[in-house]
């Protein structure tokens, strides 16, 4: 019995030893585990624990020109912020933030007071500021160093490149369309710290140094875009208009070279108010309206009615079918009846008989309606389509509005007619100068773009559009056409857009805005140079002109000037005869 005990706790003991050394062996195992599989894992978490983290803005990307000019660039300053529990002396934190960043006593108490791992005070204080506050050695005052977007010229494509809000992000134009390239990858400031959140003396902080944004190069061209902007001011003076537009782009390829849309606003004070009557007296609501109205890029955003620059597209498909020929004879009464409506022309005498250079000349409404009645309504609705018109250009900006057009179903001879001269429908100036480009440049529809290409901070490019399409327009044809146009301006309706010593094409129009009857007007010109082979093309608006608004007199010399100016910058040799 003795010797059966003793064999029975022998036993068990073996047994507890197993059960203990197994389980040794697993906490071994599993530590060993740990420590070399998932050691940088708790290596990290405990690092966290023991650091805390203050983000460092990442510079972000620069946005040139075509020339290397810096459209858009960065200013150091300085971000203050406090740590509540570092903080041994409240009351004077509260006096100096106050004293030096010029806030309330207020605002800055109530994040002083907040308990939080860290609390922002201010963003973009410039660096002298951030500097005196830095020498004063205050616990729990944090000054680290941060970047403000800065425009170099102010207010000038400010409808193109936006602004960016105060974390650095894009909120309009350019700035939001790249911003996934130019923000960068912001970097950080690690602290160790105690339980209690206090710094450990001794241990300098760690750095994680941010990585700058890419560089956005553009189409744009600076001087090109402040000859135009100084022009545009120029013409909403002296007409006395509400606004006025002007886009110049390179019809080979889409690259847009200047978009202007004044009157336009600061770039480093975006948020100011127009100084008028009773702004101070706007709600918070209104006043948001009023800049979002400031900040509108009505060559994108808006929508016209083109007309008698529209009649480039209808010249095209009538000249590409087969409908019309240069040699088409045509009447012109001062009106044509189509159905039960009498349309007029613009010439209520009439233009007698002509044909179709001439009547392109003429801008005469008949010739064109007789080409689309030609046409019919499947065939023209066809080209409509063919040519990009009911979709979006795509433009490289946010906001791009589409065409408004009757549906095909919809559409009866009527509507056919007024279409065909440019009327009883909508598109942006941005769709109407890409289209026309599109028919001029030997017929490939292009994308117009801003951007160019990024270069990142490892030299990487990233290409963002070569701006070719598919063809849409016979070679014979485009060349046709660019033939008709020049002798509009040469001889024509467009004689005011005539540059001497080069060869221009282009086309005139003025439109009523709705409801008619208004007394207000559209006066618009679309010109291209060189006429036998373009190399800038740019559409000019003038939104309601007092006076004369017709816009032969109003537009053409706008492009004129503007052409004069940019054509010899250039390189364009003249014409030689």
């Amino acid at each position: 019995m003795l010797f059966q005990n003793k064999v029975y706790h022998r036993r068990n003991l073996l047994i507890f030893y197993l059960l203990c050394f197994g389980a040794f062996l697993g906490l071994f195992v599993r530590l060993a585990y740990i420590m070399v599989c998932e050691g940088d894992y708790y290596s990290e978490r405990a690092t966290d624990l023991h650091e805390r983290e203050r983000s460092i803005k990442a510079d972000r990307g620069l946005i040139l020109d075509r020339n290397g000019k810096v459209l858009a660039g960065n200013k150091s300053v300085c971000t203050v912020s406090v740590v509540h529990s570092q903080i041994s002396d409240p009351e004077e934190v509260i006096r100096v933030l106050c004293e030096h960043l010029d806030l309330s006593e207020e605002y800055v108490r109530k994040r002083v007071e907040k308990y939080s791992s860290m609390e922002r005070i201010k963003s973009n204080v410039d660096i002298e500021t951030g500097d005196r506050i830095r020498e004063l050695k205050l616990d729990g005052v944090k000054v680290d160093e941060d970047y403000k977007r800065y425009y170099p010229y102010g207010s000038l494509a400010s409808k193109v490149l936006g602004f960016t809000g105060s974390d650095n992000q894009g909120i309009l134009g350019l700035e939001v369309k790249y911003d996934s390239y130019l923000k960068g990858e912001p970097g950080k400031i690690l602290t160790v710290t105690d339980a209690k959140g206090l710094e450990v003396d001794g241990i300098s902080e760690r750095r994680i140094e941010p990585v700058s944004g890419s560089v956005l190069y553009t189409g744009l061209d600076i001087n090109i875009q402040a000859y135009a902007t100084q022009i545009a001011y120029q013409v909403m003076e002296s007409k006395q208009a509400d606004s006025v537009s002007i886009i110049v782009m390179n019809p080979q390829n889409g690259e847009i070279m200047a978009m202007v849309d004044v009157p336009e606003y600061d770039l480093n004070n975006p948020y100011a108010l127009p100084e008028e009557p009773g702004s101070e007296e706007l709600t918070a609501e209104q006043k948001q309206e009023c800049l979002n109205r400031v900040w509108r890029n009505s060559c994108i955003n808006d929508t016209y009615e083109p007309g008698s620059v529209f009649k480039i597209i209808t010249a095209a498909a009538g000249l590409e079918t087969g409908v019309v020929t240069c040699d088409s004879r045509f009447y012109c009464p001062g009106y044509i009846v189509v159905d039960d409506r009498k349309i007029r022309c613009h010439k209520t005498q009439g233009h007698g008989s002509e044909d179709f250079v001439l009547g392109t000349m003429n801008s005469c409404n008949p010739v064109f309606i007789n080409v689309g009645l030609s046409l019919g309504i499947d065939r023209y609705y066809e080209y409509f389509e063919k040519f990009g018109l009911l979709k979006k250009t795509g433009v490289d900006l946010p906001g791009e509005a589409g065409t408004i057009m009757h549906k095909k179903d919809n559409m009866g001879n009527v509507e056919l007619a007024t279409v065909a001269f440019g009327q009883s429908f909508q598109i942006t100036p941005m769709q109407m100068l890409t289209t026309a480009a599109s028919l001029v440049n030997g017929g490939k529809r292009v994308t117009p773009h801003i951007g160019v290409k990024t270069v990142d901070q490892n030299s990487q490019e990233t290409v963002l559009s070569d701006g070719e399409g598919e063809r849409i327009l016979s070679e014979e044809t485009s060349e046709t056409l660019r033939g008709i146009l020049e002798q509009v301006v040469s001889e024509g309706t467009g004689k005011n857009g005539k540059v001497e010593g080069y060869l221009v094409g282009g086309k005139t129009a003025t439109s009523q805005t709705l409801p008619r009857g208004s007394g207000r007007y559209i006066a618009s010109f679309l010109g291209f140079a060189p006429a036998d082979n373009p190399q800038v093309m740019a559409i000019a608006i003038v939104n309601n002109p007092k006076g004369v608004y017709y816009g032969g007199q109003v537009a053409a010399p706008v492009v004129r000037q503007l052409f004069e100016n940019i054509l010899p910058y250039m390189g364009i040799q003249e014409y030689n005869q």
